[in-house]
């Protein structure tokens, strides 16, 4: 049996994530700094933080999968992520376990070879720190800095993606390389069951390996 541990399980992206795995069979661990509310059918809850080494070593060590689905950033906007991910790196080749990210909008493209959504002056300030630490990640995976044998992948969603348009799931979704996936209307959508479904079907069948893809409708 497959097993996956997702580092911020209870939050929404993990949720989804962990819901979708668990009706395939998959083995899921889902990981907070906080006892959940609720514990969702099939889950195993256990209390962790990122920043301690030893514990997502072990993570890595007993889990096929690892799944970072946090924030980015700390309550004051600083980048954290980026400075953790070569550790988690680390611990990962040395566990035998695919590293996998949960990642952000803001660094995919308007358009082969067009802006980054952050870099466009209609982008929301507020936003851009979240947005630019995300992306550290990303490059820092994509960069010569990234040790020989790990295993990733890292999924943007669409630009509206999140708790608060949750959405419909149809069953299905899009995929893209690097550039924003709008519908017709020009909308950029995905529901949060859509996501987790193109998540878990790249944790089942691996398509793009050390890769970043798009998902949206």
């Amino acid at each position: 049996m497959t097993s996956i541990a997702i580092i911020g399980g209870t939050g929404y992206s993990g949720g989804n994530i962990a819901a979708e795995a668990v009706k395939r069979g998959i083995s899921v661990t889902a990981v907070s700094r906080h006892a959940p509310d609720a514990q969702a059918d099939g889950v195993s809850y256990v209390q962790g933080d990122i920043a301690d080494r030893s514990f997502t070593d072990a993570l890595a060590a007993d889990h096929d999968v690892v799944v970072v689905a946090i924030h980015a950033v700390d309550g004051d906007n600083n980048p954290v992520l980026p400075q953790l991910v070569e550790g988690l790196a680390e611990g990962a080749i040395a566990g035998g376990a695919r590293l996998a990210f949960v990642g952000g909008a803001g660094s995919t493209h308007e358009g082969v070879g067009g802006p980054r959504l952050f870099d466009k002056p209609e982008f929301v300030e507020a936003y851009k720190p979240e947005a630019l630490a995300h992306a550290g990640v990303l490059d820092w995976l994509r960069s010569d800095a990234t040790p020989n044998g790990l295993q990733w992948f890292y999924v943007s969603p669409a630009e509206t993606y999140g708790g608060y348009n949750p959405g419909t799931a149809i069953g299905g979704y899009r995929t893209s390389a690097d550039t924003v996936l709008r519908d017709a209307e020009g909308k950029s959508e995905i529901s949060g069951a859509d996501f987790a479904l193109a998540f878990v079907d790249e944790i089942e069948t691996p398509t793009h390996v050390n890769q970043r893809f798009v998902v949206g409708y």
